[in-house]
């Protein structure tokens, strides 16, 4: 093991991918009965936001984010433990990274096409400093299709300046650029990726008739402050039950019963969606 990193796994690979394209992936990563509970886990989860106010945002119409805890994701800690995950966040974020947000992402049919956009204004440490400091990673819980409304991103954007307009949805004039280098991500139920958020992308239609949910599991460097859009929970019971190695890297608070969460990470951008 090298700087902490599993040797099956190349940290130059890792490092040139995230620092160049933006997105990398592990094809196979879990197994077609962990994903198929995780699908559930996501839909029962999905039911009971939808029912409470504030439980649900909407990234568009007939899409929706919501942020869970992390205990009520039954592969949670499988997911976090996973050695490629493991070996990404530490090549990429430092020894010290640290979970700070689980949620997934529902188009359902009828989804439109979503701005070009980033999930967050890009901070001084990659505007200035020229290095990431935060990491998405995606897993699709169906066979992503064209017609199901895939993951479109712009390779290579994660480092583009939008000084002069707004620091998350660029002006139109820039999407002839997007366009060009876009790629449309076909993931199958067991594979991962890992993006950062920062690289320019965007929801496609879903023009089937099955919804696409995907999980998201958002990780930090020590200085990124994306927690503070987030609300991560574990009752005491669940962090006893917690491998230090699980605990060593969460961001949480520790609670008696976990709380209802409402959603912080508003991106009213999206809320519109557009319709070519």
């Amino acid at each position: 093991m090298s700087n902490g990193i599993d040797e099956r796994y190349d940290m130059g690979a890792i490092m040139g991918g995230l620092y160049g394209d933006g997105i990398i992936a592990c094809k196979g990563a879990f197994t077609q009965e962990w994903v198929a509970h995780l699908k559930e886990d996501i839909e029962k989860l999905f039911a009971e936001a939808k029912a409470r106010p504030g439980g649900v945002l909407e990234r568009g119409p007939q899409r929706y984010y919501v942020e869970v805890h992390p205990e009520r994701v039954r592969g949670f800690v499988e997911l976090v433990t996973h050695p490629w995950v493991v070996a990404v966040c530490r090549a990429v974020l430092g020894p010290d990274y640290k979970v700070v947000e689980t949620g997934f992402d529902i188009p359902f049919p009828g989804a439109m096409h979503q701005p070009w956009h980033r999930d967050f204004p890009a901070p001084e440490a990659t505007l200035v400093g020229r290095r990431l400091n935060s990491l998405a990673f995606n897993i699709t819980t169906v066979d992503v299709t064209e017609e199901i409304g895939p993951f479109e991103i712009a390779p290579g954007t994660q480092w583009d300046d939008l000084a002069g307009s707004d620091p998350m949805f660029p002006d139109k004039s820039l999407y002839p650029r997007y366009e060009a280098r876009a790629q449309r991500k076909l993931p199958r139920v067991g594979d991962i990726s890992a993006r950062s958020a920062l690289t320019i992308h965007r929801g496609t239609a879903n023009r089937s008739q099955q919804s696409r949910p995907v999980f998201v599991l958002g990780v930090d460097a020590p200085d990124a402050r994306n927690a503070d859009k987030h609300d991560l929970q574990v009752t005491q019971a669940y962090w006893d039950r917690l491998p230090e190695e699980v605990r060593a890297h969460l961001t949480c608070r520790v609670v008696s019963s976990l709380e209802d969460i409402y959603q912080a990470h508003t991106i009213e951008g999206l809320r519109m969606g557009v319709t070519v």
